[in-house]
């Protein structure tokens, strides 16, 4: 049995993290890392994920990935790439886990509807919305709001996209208070839970895509890396059920992306040379990466998804449905916040105010598929009770 190579230099290191705001006495037995990961598979946030959509509404199919199945996917891939780069596993895990943790009910659609309806009040971001969860919105420690998270997690969080020369309201206040460097780029880890996210969500939209038979296997043999994925799947296995070759094409589709990942990630590591960690957040470029070709074809997978997925009829149905639900949801509870549960409504103060919006914006973004359903209705036909 091996046990973890030793972190690179570049890794993000337990002697030089730069804490939590709130000061804790370290663990005697879990890296702080560890720790954040915990916190946030323990927290109420993270068990919604298992009912808000990834593409398909919870009930449309017991199969169909979740926030929650695609986070623990991300988590995955993520924690393989960064034992093969020398990085901190734990840190990358935690950021793979908790980086969808602001996603409202019904995936995109929920979070188009909501940054619409609040767009007088400075909108809706999924990750603005994550770093409200963990420093605020959970509310599981007699000393302070959130989670109290460390520096090196909040910092991959905001940067899920990069540096922020314009962040979003809340992230712009709290590094106001707690300094995130915004400017630079993301520890190594961080970019590896960002391009696993990619990897990850572009794979299962691909098999859950081909299960809901909204393509077709020969559909995808055009594409770069799946139609060769497809046919060499086809060769390892003559006449394999449709099933087993869904999963033998996507198994060598996430090879094929993180085998290139690393092997891109390593050349521009070679370049750099780096000695640190803050050496990677002071590059001029990103550094993990897909090489140039690879990078492309990704774009290509993503279009057709986007055509043929995304904007596919029976998604659209569902979207359209969604978004008037959640804007109407939105809509009723922030002209009336008497019409919130008691802890909630003392929050909000007067309706159709900003204060109002922002705690109806928690709110709702806070609700799982099924629970803004049942919301909606108990909120609009008189025959429901509360």
């Amino acid at each position: 049995m091996t046990g973890r190579p030793p972190l690179a230099p570049y890794a993000v290191q337990q002697a030089t993290s730069r804490g939590r705001l709130h000061h804790e006495p370290e663990a005697p037995d879990r890296s702080p890392w560890q720790r954040d990961r915990d916190r946030i598979i323990h927290s109420s946030a993270f068990r919604k994920l298992q009912y808000k959509t990834q593409v398909f509404v919870n009930h449309e199919g017991d199969f169909f990935r979740t926030r929650l199945t695609h986070s623990i996917e991300v988590a995955q891939v993520a924690r393989s790439i960064a034992r093969a780069l020398g990085l901190d596993e734990d840190l990358t895990e935690a950021l793979a886990l908790a980086h969808d943790l602001g996603h409202p009910p019904f995936g995109h659609a929920g979070e188009e509807a909501l940054n619409i309806a609040m767009k007088p009040f400075g909108g809706f971001d999924h990750n603005a919305q994550s770093l409200r969860v963990v420093t605020m919105l959970e509310s599981r420690y007699a000393g302070w709001d959130g989670l109290n998270l460390t520096w090196e997690t909040l910092e991959g969080l905001v940067k899920h996209n990069g540096p922020l020369r314009d962040p979003p309201a809340y992230i712009a206040d709290y590094n106001a208070r707690h300094k995130l460097d915004l400017h630079t780029h993301a520890s190594a880890e961080a970019q590896v839970a960002a391009m696993a996210d990619d990897i990850a969500y572009h794979s299962h939209d691909l098999d859950d895509g081909l299960r809901a038979r909204l393509f077709t296997p020969e559909d995808l043999s055009h594409l770069p890396i799946v139609g060769p994925s497809l046919a060499q799947a086809r060769m390892a296995s003559l006449d394999v059920p449709p099933p087993r070759l869904r999963h033998e094409t996507i198994r060598r589709v996430i090879n094929t992306l993180i085998t290139d990942l690393i092997d891109e990630t390593r050349r521009r590591l070679s370049k750099l040379d780096p000695d640190s960690a803050d050496t990677i957040r002071r590059s001029k470029q990103r550094l993990v990466a897909f090489s140039p070709p690879v990078a492309e074809a990704n774009q290509v997978i993503k279009d057709f998804l986007f055509a043929r997925m995304y904007r596919h009829w029976r998604v659209n149905r569902m979207t359209a449905k969604a978004r008037r639900l959640t804007e109407e949801l939105f809509r009723l509870l922030h002209a009336d916040p008497t019409l919130l549960p008691d802890d909630w409504r003392a929050r909000a103060g007067d309706g159709g105010s900003a204060r109002a919006a922002t705690i109806v914006g928690d709110y709702v973004a806070g609700m799982t598929d099924r629970y803004a359903m049942d919301e909606h209705r108990r909120l609009t036909d008189l025959s429901a009770t509360t």
